[in-house]
């Protein structure tokens, strides 16, 4: 018997969305950005915390399940997705959910769609946004589903900002990443959605393409980086692996602002050969969105390499495709590029 051979798939995004204090879609969002708006603010009571704090936080307090169903709903306009349907599946990062509570908020978001499968939950510190494209593509390419909702969310809470506070991590101002004077970074809320869809490479599809993707643990302190960024180093060539360096637009970094994230990070870079190229850093914009900023950061750099502008610089960049990095508590690491094709 002649074993059946498999027709080889390209990941490609059809749709997105960011939900976050700066605006309700992706094109109010990169807007903000682009004309310099912050959501950053600071807060004396919120919570009832004991410190004051810079955050940004939506304009009205909402739940896990609300700005995730918006986000959705807004990504979905425009496309002809049967969301009921079982080639789909519904892939969320998050860091903290609803009050710690993960798997309840994920079901009732994809019930809320109609959806019957069961969701896939990635909760893997700060790299949870990168690690749910990962994973959303190796569903895709295995061929189990052929289409992925991603989404990305996570809201403020006493227990959120007590930790971080607990930890000295916190900045008093507005975060200034890789500054000689960083002091710490501001924490944030945000939902951002992007759909997945596996189609055969034989269709030589256009538009936004999952090129490689890549986790790495160096297993260095529960809450510190490596030293030596190995495991970023190490996600970092793996992206680089069959990638013209001239098409490179951008590397979209953490840029945390705190002291020994953007050294590791800065390291990273330096070893991967790619300290020459332009970096992209937007907590300045959005703060740490913690679940939410893998997906809301990836989807901000692809509206940069469409628009050739950084929009942190407001200059002009050459390329169609970026990697966007993330590392996080416990010495995770991840990173996946993007190409535009068109």
């Amino acid at each position: 018997m002649v074993p059946l051979l498999r027709v080889l798939e390209t990941i490609i995004k059809i749709s997105d969305n960011i939900y976050s204090p700066l605006g309700n879609t992706t094109e109010e969002n990169f807007s903000a950005v682009m004309s310099g708006i912050s959501g950053l603010k600071k807060y004396y009571d919120m919570f009832d915390c004991v410190e004051s704090f810079t955050a940004s936080a939506m304009p009205t307090r909402m739940t896990f399940t609300q700005m995730c169903i918006e986000s959705v709903s807004q990504a979905l306009l425009g496309t002809d997705i049967d969301t009921t349907s079982a080639n789909v599946i519904f892939v969320f990062s998050t860091t903290k959910g609803e009050d710690l509570q993960l798997w309840e908020p994920a079901v009732a978001v994809t019930r809320h769609f109609g959806n019957k499968n069961l969701p896939v939950i990635v909760s893997n510190a700060c790299i949870s946004g990168v690690s749910a494209q990962i994973m959303a593509s190796r569903l895709l390419t295995a061929g189990i589903y052929k289409t992925a909702v991603v989404i990305g969310c996570d809201v403020l809470s006493k227990f959120i900002v007590s930790g971080f506070q607990s930890l000295k991590a916190l900045s008093a101002e507005k975060c200034r990443p890789f500054a000689p004077d960083r002091d710490g970074l501001n924490l944030g809320e945000a939902a951002a959605c992007m759909i997945l869809s596996a189609v055969s490479e034989s269709k030589n599809p256009n538009g936004w393409i999952y090129e490689v993707g890549s986790m790495h643990n160096d297993a260095n302190h529960i809450s510190g980086p490596s030293r030596t960024a190995e495991g970023s180093y190490r996600c970092l060539t793996d992206c680089l692996d069959k990638c013209n360096i001239e098409n490179l637009a951008f590397i979209s970094v953490h840029g945390t602002g705190t002291a020994y994230n953007d050294d590791m990070e800065t390291l990273a870079l330096h070893r991967a050969g790619l300290e020459s190229k332009p970096i992209l850093a937007l907590k300045v914009y959005y703060g740490h969105t913690l679940g939410a900023t893998g997906i809301l950061e990836t989807i901000i750099s692809m509206q940069a390499v469409e628009k050739c502008m950084l929009p942190t610089t407001r200059t002009g960049i050459h390329g169609n495709s970026f990697i966007k990095m993330l590392s996080g508590f416990g010495g995770c690491n991840a990173a996946v590029r993007w190409s535009l094709k068109k």
